[in-house]
């Protein structure tokens, strides 16, 4: 920042010269008719202006690298805040935030706003040169500057509601666009495109009006500042005039202070007509601040723990969702030695998927501890803890890249082995050879569409890559044919035969039977737990007689009969 100031001032003292040019030429070229002397003159202000322009491009080129050196600078800090801000709760509407704040910001700082504002600390150097000229130019001077500089703080002082409005309604209008697009097939197919334009329509003409009444005051004071700095300019040659016919300027000096004055106002109007970019990148500094600080993360503990191959405990734990204080999961534990399998049960709304993310640390628990071989998650270092546990959630989402590049979570070391390896405990190599390029296949933006069970399979084999200790399946064969089902109970026993402790949910009982525990919960409470089959037998028979108790109820007491606890948890 230092150079570029340098090279503001470099800039700034050459602007002069178009100004002393004017003078020497009207006061001393015109009456001694010296051509030499207009030649000579004219090569150096040619060379001043030659100049100028190569210092003026070198600071242009500078900002630039300056808006890139600080976007870089944030892009981990921004990364690690959209992975964060999910998992803090943090509204929809709020996500995209952090992007647009730092396009925002880096696109100010590589346009003309901050030139004017490296510019207007030399506005008193003109003015005070005016003043050299007469006082009568140099007051003018100063009241058109602070007028204007007046001018620029109204507009600041005008446009900041209804610029805050405009962002708001801008933030709006994305996530309903987004939500739009992300749910396009429904929407054609439930008939609802006209009812989706709609509320599209009134977000849009919402936006419209907050950013015309923003626009207006811009446009408003703008060219107000504007038509000001051209009666300034005319008034200062009016001025000039009446001096020189009082005998108390030249005609030089007439000319000079009415291009000197043009060169003081530039910067101001400048930024008057930048302010807009100006308030956002300001806003989206603010911003930017508040999300790293929020975001900062906890520092790696000193000692990488090495891979768990024991035992997973879990302590009294309470569960909460992201910006809630209320408890969906209370006071569950349990423990599971290496190679065991554990079947969570449940009604839905009963905790089973909370447990799940509070197991494999995306939600953190509100009280309680989860341990890998007794040390708590927090213990160990995120990007170790990630190569030590698999995880398959309800919504299998697959990102832009090859169909390895997903099933090796992206590891640049990883080798083809491990991925092959992978591809077949999941029993999904050969659906992955018929693909079009087979591994090579990319899917995602740009890439082939992969069908449900497809997307859930290779979701599979990316929770198991690398003989995690640790595997958690939410809903794994909720998209399965009868292969996959086949696949993903042969991939439970190779788990469990490698020492993996395997936790999965699920209502179909293909799954559970290579579990050998069991857990049931019911209101985000832990009813039974125990070994696989008995715990199922109780279930089998709590519904059996809550379906008798039914049969036997005369017509008016059916609705008031209700099955045992244990059997209404797994009927959902």
């Amino acid at each position: 920042m230092v150079g570029i100031a340098v090279f503001s001032g470099v800039i700034n003292m050459l602007m002069l010269s178009g100004s002393l040019y004017m003078l020497q030429v009207y006061d001393r070229v015109i009456p001694s008719r010296n051509i030499a002397t207009l030649l000579g003159l004219s090569l150096m202000v040619l060379f001043a202006y030659l100049v100028q322009g190569y210092f003026d491009a070198l600071r242009a080129r500078m900002l630039c690298r300056v808006a890139t050196a600080f976007d870089a600078s944030l892009q981990g800090a921004i990364h690690t805040a959209l992975a964060d801000l999910p998992l803090r709760g943090v509204k929809p509407l709020l996500m995209q935030q952090p992007l647009r704040d730092l396009d925002q910001v880096r696109g100010f700082m590589s346009s003309m706003g901050p030139t004017a504002f490296l510019d207007m600390p030399w506005i008193p150097i003109f003015i005070a040169a005016l003043f050299l000229f007469h006082p009568m130019i140099g007051v003018t001077a100063l009241f058109g500057t602070v007028t204007i500089i007046a001018m620029t703080l109204l507009t600041e002082r005008l446009s900041r509601g209804a610029a805050k409005a405009a962002m708001e309604s801008s933030a709006q209008r994305q996530v309903l666009a987004d939500a739009t697009q992300h749910n396009a097939e429904v929407i054609r197919a439930l008939g609802m495109t006209d009812r989706f334009t709609v509320r599209w329509s009134r977000v849009n003409e919402q936006y419209l009006r907050e950013n015309i009444r923003a626009t207006d005051v811009y446009a408003n004071l703008g060219s107000g500042a504007k038509v000001l700095r051209y009666i300034l300019q005319s008034g200062m040659l009016g001025l000039g005039a009446y001096l020189v016919v009082a005998d108390r300027a030249s005609g030089g000096i007439m000319i000079a202070s009415s291009i000197m004055m043009g060169r003081a106002l530039a910067p101001v109007e400048i930024a008057l007509g930048s302010w807009k970019q100006l308030v956002a990148a300001r806003q989206g500094i603010t911003r930017l601040r508040e999300i790293c600080k929020a975001t900062v993360m906890a520092p790696a503990p000193p000692v990488s723990l090495p891979r768990p191959s024991r035992e997973l405990s879990v302590q009294e734990l309470t569960i909460a969702p992201p910006g809630s204080e209320k408890p969906i999961v209370s006071n569950i534990s349990f423990s599971l030695r290496a190679g065991m399998g554990l079947a969570l049960l449940g009604a839905s709304a009963s905790g089973k998927t909370s447990l799940s993310k509070a197991l494999v640390g995306i939600w953190p628990p509100q009280s309680g501890l989860v341990r890998l071989d007794g040390a708590a998650l927090d213990q160990w270092r995120n990007e170790d803890l990630g190569r030590f546990i698999g995880y398959l959630p309800q919504d299998v989402a697959l990102f832009d890249g090859t169909v390895a590049e997903n099933i090796c979570r992206f590891d640049q070391a990883a080798s083809s082995d491990s991925i092959l390896k992978a591809a077949r405990i999941a029993g999904v190599h050969d659906v992955i050879l018929r693909l079009p390029q087979g591994y090579s296949t990319r899917i995602g933006l740009g890439g082939i569409s992969l069908s449900a069970g497809q997307r859930q399979r290779i979701g599979l084999a990316r929770a198991v890559f690398g003989d995690p200790f640790l595997v958690v399946l939410d809903e794994p064969n909720a998209n399965l044919d009868a292969d996959g089902e086949n696949a993903l109970t042969r991939a439970i026993h190779i788990l469990r035969r490698n020492n993996a402790v395997v936790i999965v949910v699920s209502h179909r009982p293909s799954a559970l039977s290579a579990l050998d525990m069991a857990m049931v919960l019911y209101e985000g409470k832990a009813i039974a737990f125990g070994r696989s089959q008995d715990i199922f037998a109780r279930v089998n028979n709590a519904a059996a007689e809550g379906a008798a108790r039914t049969q036997r109820a005369s017509p008016p007491n059916v609705g008031a009969t209700r099955r045992a606890p244990i059997a209404e948890s797994v009927s959902g």
